[in-house]
């Protein structure tokens, strides 16, 4: 694996943006930019994974960057739970879902990787450069 100097190098972080994006845009169109609490929940969740991840590699330490990863994973099904909910009441359609489900999924599983990364090859040194 390539030496990873920012957190934005990261495959993980990108596809978290990429999928906050995505839910920003979908959740921005019809009754689903009307419904605040699900709209913002949701919101919250995706912005949650790719901001756990920026915070853990800035942390410096592969154990506590392994914690905010864990987390972010949590935040990615959290994300992915939402989605069920705004298509379970039609505020998105099955294309829609797919799409957010998708890349939800891919997310997390991005992130679960790497944390079997950082646990089998790098241990618990203290660095942030993986």
């Amino acid at each position: 694996m390539a030496k990873i100097e920012r957190f934005e190098d990261i495959e993980a972080w990108q596809k978290s943006r990429e999928l906050a994006s995505v839910v920003y845009g979908v959740s921005n169109q019809g009754p689903f930019s009307r419904d605040f609490g699900l709209r913002d929940q949701i919101r919250r969740a995706v912005v949650s994974v790719m901001s756990n991840i920026a915070e853990g590699f800035e942390r410096g330490g592969n154990v506590e960057f392994r914690r905010f990863l864990s987390i972010a994973k949590g935040s990615a099904g959290e994300g992915k739970a939402q989605i069920y909910v705004a298509f379970d009441t039609g505020l998105i359609d099955k294309a829609q879902f797919d799409s957010l489900y998708r890349m939800t999924t891919e997310t997390g599983n991005l992130i679960g990787g790497f944390m079997r990364y950082l646990t089998n090859h790098v241990g618990d040194r203290a660095t942030r450069n993986p």
